[in-house]
């Protein structure tokens, strides 16, 4: 009789398996140095479900939301900190009461993509007109908010940017089965000031947009929502009719958007963008190639491109910047919207040929390397963990007076195989190829998940 071994889904094993406690630890062990002008928290949100009805079908980017949370104050790592983020649903799963009322239960679903501060506030995000959810300080759910909520059922999106120039955040959202976008803008209180309304026929995926002194970039790409694939979690498309291209809009709101046709490709995330004078805007992005499937995110090779658009001749130049398959771009938020020099990159890695069914390595998405582009000479340094030292996105943090853009630190979670838990690392980015200044180890292991913030402390 022939045995057939049917290897694991990886997105519930080894670094993508989902934790299945909450843990508090304080005082936690560092080897190095904290900087000690550091006071607030790094937090993380990601995919972490509670239960998987089909364990074939499931991918990483599904499941209940976890904010996962180290709090650092005066060279101390104070606590760490992982919690749910409790939707109806899964405070129902927990047996708990449940967290204020949604406004639809059908869209009730726990925020797994983003986590952010504001106005001493902390909120996790998703996006396609799911509600945020608003946390305590300590990372416990107080209940879905209002934040950027318009009288057309938008709000606040997972990659809202806080463009520190003008104190405003700003927010690209789309509606599941609308043709519509919005770009909401709001104080930096939350309050929704205005909002500008695009047409976008078809309903694309636009998880994430760009921003400059005086206009929105909006990213339109074959990827489209589909109800048939409603049942899969994942209700998007590759539309190989459909084409690609990159929408101006006055960051006013007044005026049309003007589009501009690209190759076909999906903006996974931006790295930043800039203008030129009144004539050219440049904007940095991870690109996905042709036939993009949100399920193996991997076989896309996503790159690092730049796009310089040319208002007045109506046209767009691509170029590569860097070839190495990356994403989870990061840059100093200080140098939004304007002329940069450095960006930060999550390294990927692909695996051919997987190597067996006990194999915890991912088939794609996350490797053991952070990546610093220097786009001013066009050098590319990286910082390796290790051959097992699987890191996420990295998160740049100025310095207490910084000298110059990349006098700071970057921040990332990494697996650490010895201890088979993870550290919070903390690299010198002006020496990115060097020794951690710190590594904070936390007492279990974060599931390799999606993005995060510092939130520098204001509380009284």
């Amino acid at each position: 009789m022939t045995t057939v071994r049917r290897r694991r889904n990886r997105y519930l094993s080894g670094r993508f398996a989902p934790v299945t406690e909450e843990v508090t630890a304080y005082d936690l062990p560092v080897t190095g140095r904290i900087p000690a002008h550091l006071d607030g928290r790094y937090l993380r949100n990601g995919p972490n479900p509670l239960g998987v009805e089909d364990p074939a079908a499931h991918i990483w980017t599904l499941g209940a939301g976890m904010v996962h949370g180290v709090r650092i104050r005066g060279g101390r790592a104070e606590w760490y900190r992982n919690r749910w983020v409790r939707s109806s649903g899964v405070a129902d799963r927990l047996g708990e009461p449940r967290r204020g009322a949604p406004a639809d239960e059908r869209l009730d679903i726990s925020p797994n993509v983003q986590v952010a501060g504001l106005a001493g506030r902390t909120f996790a995000l998703i996006e396609g007109g799911i509600r945020p959810y608003e946390l305590t300080y300590d990372l416990d759910t107080v209940g879905p908010c209002a934040l950027g909520l318009t009288p057309q059922g938008y709000s606040a999106n997972a990659h809202s940017l806080f463009d520190p120039h003008t104190r405003e955040l700003h927010s690209l959202a789309f509606l599941y089965g609308s043709d519509d976008v919005q770009h909401i803008v709001m104080d930096e209180t939350g309050t929704v000031r205005r909002t500008t309304t695009v047409r976008v026929p078809g309903n694309p995926y636009m998880h994430d947009f760009a921003l400059t002194p005086h206009h929105v970039l909006l990213f339109d790409s074959p990827v489209v929502f589909s109800p048939a694939h409603l049942a899969t979690g994942v209700p998007f498309t590759w539309d190989a009719r459909r084409g690609a291209r990159v929408g101006v809009v006055p960051r006013a709101g007044e005026g049309p958007v003007r589009w501009f046709d690209l190759s076909p490709g999906l903006v996974g995330h931006t790295l930043n963008a800039y203008e030129e004078g009144a004539g050219r805007i440049v904007v940095d992005v991870v690109r996905h190639g042709e036939g993009f499937d949100i399920r193996d995110i991997g076989s896309s090779r996503p790159t690092l491109d730049r796009w310089t658009i040319d208002l007045a001749r109506g046209t767009v130049r691509e170029t590569r910047i860097d070839e190495r398959t990356q994403e989870f771009p990061r840059v100093n938020s200080r140098h939004l919207g304007r002329r940069y020099r450095y960006g930060y990159t999550a390294a990927v890695e692909l695996y051919a040929a997987p190597g067996g069914p006990d194999d915890d390595r991912p088939e794609e998405g996350f490797s053991n390397a952070l990546l610093k582009h220097d786009l001013e000479r066009g050098t590319t340094e990286a910082h390796e963990f290790g051959r097992d030292g699987t890191v996420g996105e990295g998160v740049f943090v100025s310095g207490e007076s910084p000298a110059a853009e990349d006098d700071g630190y970057v921040m990332a979670y990494v697996f650490d195989p010895d201890r088979s838990a993870t550290d919070l690392v903390i690299l010198a980015a002006q020496d990115f190829g060097g020794e951690p200044l710190a590594r904070i180890h936390l007492p279990v292991r974060v599931p390799l998940g999606l993005h995060g913030n510092w939130v520098p402390d204001v509380r009284d």
